[in-house]
């Protein structure tokens, strides 16, 4: 076995290692909500029936489809915030090259590093202030603020890669800098933004703890609120919470199937370049 198949085989091993090892929870995932609450035979072990008890559990008594159509709402319009507001503040950062935008984009960049729950005490008595505890506006605007450096930084790095000479041909045509933004450059966006709506919705819709402090009442519930309504200090429902898991991932994975194709470019044209 020469050298470069020794290295194709490390690789396809290692690969195939970390496909399992992801697989694993999914695998218990779907071996706990197809089993009945009775049933306490090993989490390995796959049913030797069929019954589908704890996903209707799950929809009945968890309200999941009032939570799915929350979590919905709230990440769909704070999505499209994040793309819109983050593309239009990527466009002068990428264009116009000065000390000033480039001092901006560091502070954004470093302001990816702080971790979420690091600010969660100044944030909720600022959010109780303004009056945006138990409001869906509150915690869009909590979620857009979080999750604009992301976009921003991604959308920076793709526009650099746009080449000048087509905003100048723009200009030329009698487009305005908005315009040009508008019918030369977003057109281009389509992989970076499938990579932004992804990365973004996927963080969104699996938010606890933001959602946890600012959504306290049950009529605002999200998807990950009520998943954690079948597990409190008294009693617990351990196959009716595995259902409702089961059912709230299958949202993303059709997004991400609907969006692959732009995902992998996106990433690399917009966290490389620059």
């Amino acid at each position: 076995m020469t050298k470069a198949h020794k290295n194709t085989w490390w690789k396809t091993a290692a690969a195939l290692g970390i496909v399992v090892f992801h697989f694993i929870p999914f695998y218990i995932l779907v071996s706990v909500a197809l089993k009945r609450q009775m049933d306490t035979s090993s989490r390995w072990k796959m049913p030797g029936y069929l019954q589908m008890d704890n996903f209707s559990t799950a929809l009945a008594k968890g309200n999941l489809v009032h939570a799915v159509f929350n979590t919905l709402l709230i990440t769909v319009v704070a999505v499209v915030l994040i793309v819109l507001v983050g593309a239009m503040a990527a466009y002068p950062l990428s264009r116009v090259k000065t000390k000033m935008n480039r001092l901006i984009l560091s502070f954004i960049v470093s302001v990816m590093m702080v971790p979420p729950l690091s600010v969660l005490v100044p944030l909720y008595k600022t959010m109780v202030a303004i009056g945006g505890i138990n409001r869906f506006w509150g915690i869009i605007m909590v979620s857009v603020t979080y999750n604009l450096p992301i976009s921003i930084f991604l959308f920076t790095n793709f526009i650099a890669t746009i080449p000048r000479e087509l905003d100048e041909a723009g200009l030329i045509d009698g487009c305005s800098r908005f315009g040009v933004f508008y019918r030369v450059v977003m057109p281009a966006l389509k992989p970076v933004t499938a990579s932004v709506v992804i990365l973004t919705s996927v963080y969104i819709w699996n938010d606890y703890a933001f959602q946890l402090y600012f959504l306290q009442k049950s009529q605002c519930r999200t998807i990950t609120l009520a998943i954690a309504s079948f597990f409190t200090e008294n009693a617990s429902d351990l196959n009716a919470g595995a259902a409702a898991a089961l059912l709230a991932i299958v949202p993303p994975i059709l997004l991400y199937l609907s969006m692959q194709k732009y995902f992998i470019k996106g990433i690399a044209d917009g966290a490389v370049k620059g």
